[in-house]
């Protein structure tokens, strides 16, 4: 470029030329003027050179030593101003005006689309989510009439209906404790969570724990379409609709906190002590009254003639509400390496305590199932243990645990992993919106408010709380709508599919069962 413009200033003809048709008309004027036309004929010929070393650089080819140095992917990346993130629209629970307790505001949004274009889509919802294809299968060819749902009101503990947004409850009978107020709390959070996207339903709910709905009595040629009722858990006798249980947003009569707060103080509680450190014995501690299957693991407690490595307690829980339910804090119980599950009555909501622990859990054979245990594996997430042979189980499990220990830990944090990640309360309310998305399609009639029933919101239920009921509703309430959709659903199990998976799950109990004969054979011999 150097080159080039010394050889336009000195060398070029046309630059010589140029120059005495300019100049020579000024050579004899006064000195004044001669001043003046010398400033504007610089400012000309600078304007006059400026222009053409531009043409005539545009016009030169470029090596590849004088291509411009642009910044590190300026060429792919074009620079974007970083958005500022959404606004959030909170919630607040206004009870300042006495009313409020009686009524709701007018002003609940309906609607809501938070969804940014530049979101990545919502991951696939967790395995356990196929089943609720089978639990609404009874119903996919006939669909579900209202005579169907007012059927089930024969045990029901409450009617809910959601229109447009709002939730409105007819109640029939009183719930134990405060079963039926957190599953209604539960559902109000979540229309506040996806406002407008609940589709508008009538179902019917009851908070007993044992499945009603007798399948063989809904089978054969004659047979009519099962009534739709809703609860805590089901078994593979019965066509009863699980549904996310009460304590997940707090159980205030034996002081256990929602879920939320719940899952981060064991997960803090998993880490006071490390699984080797901890005691090589199998931890249960429950109420045995409830079954005769409970009062059967006492027999396994250690004794002056007996140590089948089972530390079993009863729990007075009159006293532990006297004494301020000191000895009854879950995140200060992951102490052993081993917890038994057992269930009560029916299931038990201390399933997804136990399994939160670290700990191995000694599942005993369960007859019921909520609504994400299905999808628990053998050996991976739990160890079986026979219900018809407990203390040896219990002992041949807790053996074989000491001798491979590092299987075991695995088999503990496979299971503390599904729960912390899997049954973290986001999935707990995609389970509920899908579920309730998926009946809604089945309903062949426009649902409606019934007479006696009232409109329920989070300033009804709220504003007149007291004590813990109070305290465990607000800290389990959702105060912003969620600024992304939930979960996508994964596709129901084909026949061949879900068939294999149950293979799979008898498969590992029996072959838990021949290591446990076979141990026992050799002790005898």
């Amino acid at each position: 470029m150097l080159k080039f413009q010394r050889y336009f200033l000195h060398g070029s003809g046309y630059f010589r030329h140029f120059s005495d048709s300019i100049w020579r008309p000024f050579m004899k004027a006064p000195a004044r003027s001669s001043a003046i036309l010398f400033f504007f004929l610089f400012l000309f010929i600078g304007a006059f050179l400026s222009t053409r070393l531009l043409d005539s650089a545009t016009s030169l080819p470029t090596t590849s030593v004088e291509k411009p140095i642009l910044p590190t992917g300026t060429a792919h990346k074009p620079f974007k101003i970083p958005k500022k993130p959404p606004v959030k629209i909170e919630y607040p629970l206004n009870c300042s005006a006495g009313n409020l307790t009686r009524t709701c505001p007018r002003n609940y949004p309906t609607a809501f689309s938070p969804e940014d274009p530049d979101r990545p889509s919502p991951p696939e919802c967790p395995h356990y989510f196929r089943w609720i294809y089978g639990d609404l299968r009874p119903w996919m060819k006939s669909g579900i009439t209202r005579e169907m749902v007012e059927r089930a009101k024969r045990t029901a503990t409450f009617k809910l209906v959601i229109l447009n947004g709002r939730a409105y409850v007819e109640k029939y009978q009183r719930a134990f404790q405060t079963r039926d107020v957190f599953t209604l709390w539960g559902i109000l959070q979540l229309l506040r969570r996806y406002p407008g996207k609940v589709p508008d339903l009538e179902l019917m709910f009851d908070c007993v724990d044992w499945p009603v709905i007798q399948s063989n009595e809904y089978r054969g040629p004659n047979a009519t379409a099962p009534p739709p009722l809703f609860r805590y858990c089901g078994d593979d006798a019965t066509l009863d609709i699980v549904f996310p249980d009460w304590s997940f947003w707090g159980w205030p009569e034996i002081n256990i906190k929602p879920w939320e707060s719940l899952l981060k103080d064991l997960k803090e509680g998993n880490k006071r002590s490390r699984w080797m450190e901890r005691e090589p014995y199998a931890y249960w501690k429950g109420n045995p009254a409830v079954a005769a299957t409970r009062l059967d693991l006492l027999k396994c407690n250690v004794s002056d003639k007996q140590d089948w490595n089972a530390r079993v307690y009863t729990q007075d829980w009159i006293l532990e509400s006297q004494e301020g339910y000191k000895q009854s804090d879950l995140a200060s119980q992951c102490i052993h390496r081993y917890k038994i599950y057992i269930e009560g009555s029916a299931w038990s909501v201390s399933q997804k305590y136990i399994l939160a622990c670290d700990s191995v859990t000694l599942l005993v054979k369960p007859h019921y199932y909520d609504f994400f245990t299905r999808s628990l594996m053998p050996v991976h997430h739990y160890w079986p243990i026979r219900e018809d042979d407990k203390c040896r189980s219990i002992k041949f499990a807790v053996d074989w645990g000491n001798r491979h220990k590092q299987k075991a830990q695995s088999i503990g944090k496979a299971a503390s992993d599904f729960i912390q990640e899997d049954l973290k309360m986001d999935n707990v309310y995609d389970y509920m919106f899908h579920l309730l998305n998926e009946y809604a399609k089945l309903l062949k009639f426009k649902p409606t408010v019934p007479e006696k029933a009232v409109e329920l919101c989070s300033e009804r239920m709220g504003c007149g709380a007291e004590g813990l009921k109070k305290k465990f509703m607000m800290e389990s309430m959702v105060k912003y709508p969620m600024d992304a959709s939930p979960c996508t659903m994964p596709p129901p199990f084909s026949p061949l599919e879900l068939q294999t998976f149950l293979n799979r799950k008898v498969n590992s109990i029996k072959q838990v069962e021949a290591w446990e004969k076979k141990f026992w054979e050799n002790q005898n011999t």
